[in-house]
């Protein structure tokens, strides 16, 4: 009895057909992409390769894999290396701040000098944030003095959870042309944040407070009162070409803070606009008003002032 036998190639009996390698020149353009280290980038790039060589898709999709992976861990290490560092801080480290000048002058039918600075200084832990602000308004006209107001506080928060925090607060404040030599608030309560996102930022707190008020007149008036506050930022636009080398990020944003007892309820709201001129030099146009419900006699109840002013941040 003969038995039939097939010849096969050596090698074919055994081996599957091997998988098409991915074709170089688009491992090359997805490469490159990942190069850059832009996420948005290799996004495309990879999205356009699976869309021209959809056989591909898997090879395309590990390697898209392997470059978020890293990115993840780069992320997680930078992270993690900057919580180290705010542990490691000390009093006097990890603060920013913006400096804000503005001065004016006339001569002529009309003499007059004024200014106009503020500076804000922050600090931000894990769970702590301290904030430090200071503005003074002064103006003189024809050698008298008709504008000086001054004011300072401090307010540190506590973060209690992902949108809660507990804040204190105190204030410092003086202008005799509203009739008072000094006026002190001191406060303690919760907030919310109600809004935070890259482009906008909105938080909400209230307490109770206690005022003490030190008027021109002589006259000393401490009180229990309530605190309502607002603070909002918010980026309109970002890229938005001023000249051939010079970008505008125009930013809107303000403070609002309510503090009323059974005498009296002030009212301070400062709305801006802000356009950045270089990384860190910015111009701001400002708008504020200072109310007062029960003025001191003789006193107008409500002040408003516009400013202009450059702000640096450092």
């Amino acid at each position: 009895m003969f038995r039939a036998f097939t010849l096969v190639p050596l090698g074919l009996a055994t081996a599957a057909p091997a998988a098409a390698e991915l074709a170089q020149p688009v491992r090359a353009m997805i490469d490159a992409a990942i190069a850059t280290g832009d996420e948005a980038k290799v996004r495309t790039v990879v999205e356009l390769a699976k869309a021209t060589y959809p056989a591909d898709g898997a090879e395309i999709d590990t390697l898209h894999k392997v470059f978020l992976d890293a990115k993840a861990e780069e992320k997680r290490l930078a992270e993690e290396m900057r919580l180290e560092n705010v542990r490691q801080a000390g009093l006097l480290d990890n603060w920013r701040g913006r400096g804000e000048l503005g001065a004016s002058r006339a001569t002529g039918n009309s003499e007059y000098i004024g200014l106009a600075a503020a500076l804000n200084l922050t600090r931000q832990g894990i769970d702590w944030k301290h904030q430090l602000r200071a503005r003074a308004d002064y103006q003189q006209d024809r050698g008298v003095t008709s504008r000086e107001k001054y004011f300072a506080a401090y307010e540190p928060q506590y973060r209690m959870g992902s949108d809660v925090f507990a804040y204190g607060l105190l204030q410092i404040e003086s202008d005799r042309f509203q009739g008072y030599d000094g006026r002190y608030a001191l406060s303690a309560g919760v907030g919310y944040q109600a809004l935070k996102t890259p482009g906008l930022n909105l938080a909400l707190k209230a307490g109770p407070a206690l005022r003490y008020t030190d008027y021109t007149s002589g006259e000393l008036d401490t009180r229990l009162a309530g605190l309502l506050g607002l603070d909002f930022d918010w980026t309109i636009t970002d890229g938005v070409k001023l000249t051939q080398d010079t970008n505008l990020v125009a930013e809107t944003g303000g403070a609002a803070t309510v503090i009323f007892d059974s005498r009296n309820t002030t009212l301070a709201l400062v709305t801006g606009l802000e356009a950045r001129i270089t990384g860190k030099l910015s111009t701001r146009l400002s708008y504020a008003v200072d109310y007062q419900s029960d003025p001191q006699p003789g006193k107008i109840g409500t002040d408003t002032l516009s400013r202009v002013t450059f702000v640096y941040g450092f």
